[in-house]
């Protein structure tokens, strides 16, 4: 599997004392490491707020169209793909001065999917994750099933099911920040997704509602705490389609309308790190 690091030529204090921030972003399907690069424009904030950012590409030997196979039960157990991104992960590890308390993961559509899946499987290793268009954890199992899953979400009672077995497998799991990015307006991954994976997250992180909401131009942000820690934010965008938010709309999958998702991703990053 291939993949592109990006690092930062300016260091700033702390990274220079304590290593770089990592951010693994997963680019969607019919989408190359580089051109999902290009099109969140994440290196050039990464430059700014000095992170190192790390995207893996998927395999058209694996899939024709470069998808994440999110939907398929041993992946969303943490074996298919996972492992080879978590070995790639080690890597940069071992030849990169990275400050591991804040390794974050995030992805769009099928990246997105994976996203969660990396998360949630190795939630020691990661201090927060980004979705941004994602369908709902632990459902779907074969193709057909997911374009059900991308369409209606998880059938019945599927979406809690997903976090119990989680919860489950890792009884003393840490709890996971999550920032979830949605366009109203998507019909390929539909909102229902990001209304199931609000509640996923609200069971993985023990929170209640209600949310703290914050209406802005175009968007709207729900923020769930654990005291004063920001724990959730759930951004809903209104006219977006299935395409990053504020991305370079030069190429597919990405609108220049704002707001723009990378740094609302860096932003909410910033306020993590795993202890």
């Amino acid at each position: 599997m291939n993949f592109w690091l990006y690092l930062p030529n300016q260091l700033t204090e702390r990274a220079a004392s304590k290593g770089l921030p990592l951010l693994v972003m997963l680019h969607g399907c019919q989408q190359t490491a580089t051109q999902f690069a290009q099109g969140t424009r994440m290196n050039l904030l990464a430059e700014q707020m000095g992170y190192a950012v790390l995207y893996p590409q998927q395999l058209v030997s694996s899939h024709a169209q470069r998808c994440w196979k999110w939907y398929e039960r041993a992946t969303q157990q943490g074996g298919g793909d996972v492992p080879t991104i978590i070995g790639i992960i080690n890597k940069v590890l071992t030849q990169c001065a990275i400050d591991r308390s804040r390794i974050f993961v995030a992805g769009l559509s099928a990246g997105a999917g994976m996203a969660n899946i990396l998360a949630l499987n190795h939630p020691r290793l990661f201090a927060a994750v980004g979705l941004h268009s994602g369908p709902v954890f632990g459902a779907g199992h074969n193709t057909l099933g997911a374009l059900g899953v991308m369409q209606h979400g998880a059938g019945g009672m599927r979406a809690d099911l997903a976090v119990h077995e989680i919860l489950q497998r890792q009884p003393q799991f840490p709890g996971m920040p999550a920032i979830l990015v949605q366009g109203q307006n998507d019909d390929v991954v539909r909102p229902i997704n990001q209304i199931q994976l609000t509640r996923q997250s609200l069971l993985l992180n023990h929170l209640a509602g209600p949310p703290k909401i914050t209406r802005k131009r175009h968007y709207s942000l729900h923020d769930y705490y654990d005291g004063r820690k920001l724990m959730l934010r759930v951004a809903q965008i209104d006219k977006l389609q299935h395409a990053w938010s504020g991305g370079d709309s030069t190429l597919a999958f990405n609108d220049h309308a704002g707001p723009n998702a990378s740094k609302m991703l860096l932003e909410f990053f910033n306020r993590h790190r795993r202890t």
